[in-house]
């Protein structure tokens, strides 16, 4: 995996195939407190040019495992577009974890409030599931 600039791919527009390939690539190869993790974000978001802290859903799908190095504010900016991203990051810092709950709760989602969600909506964000907690769950039809 070579680390380049946005820079080096402008000529070529190709600087956001790169991070769809780097999305869809191994997370693991990079530990999660690697410093290149986060340089490889910022450079996406300027590949991407994502001006504030609103990502779209497809950008969310080009960012891949990415999305797991956002802060809350992205997240809560974000409304639902990374939930099912961020369901396959594994693990989540505790600022992540809590913008998750706050857009869960809020319902304003395009998977709606969990009084609403079914077993595929479950399915589709079962790696949130540990993060959820107690008063969201239980809000969800059995």
């Amino acid at each position: 995996l070579s680390l380049r600039s946005p820079s080096e791919y402008a000529a070529t527009g190709s600087c956001r195939q790169f991070f769809l390939n780097v999305g869809q690539a191994n997370a693991e190869i990079l530990p999660r407190e690697a410093p290149q993790r986060q340089r490889l974000l910022l450079e996406a978001l300027a590949c991407l040019k994502i001006p504030g802290t609103k990502i779209g859903a497809e950008d969310a799908e080009v960012l891949g495992w990415l999305l797991c190095e956002l802060g809350g504010e992205y997240i809560r900016n974000s409304g639902g577009n990374l939930l099912q991203g961020l369901s396959r990051c594994g693990s989540l810092l505790p600022e992540q974890e809590e913008a998750i709950r706050d857009i869960v709760s809020g319902g304003n989602t395009t998977f709606g409030p969990p009084s609403a969600w079914s077993a595929f909506t479950l399915s589709q964000l079962s790696g949130l599931i540990p993060v959820l907690g107690h008063g969201i769950l239980r809000q969800i039809p059995k």
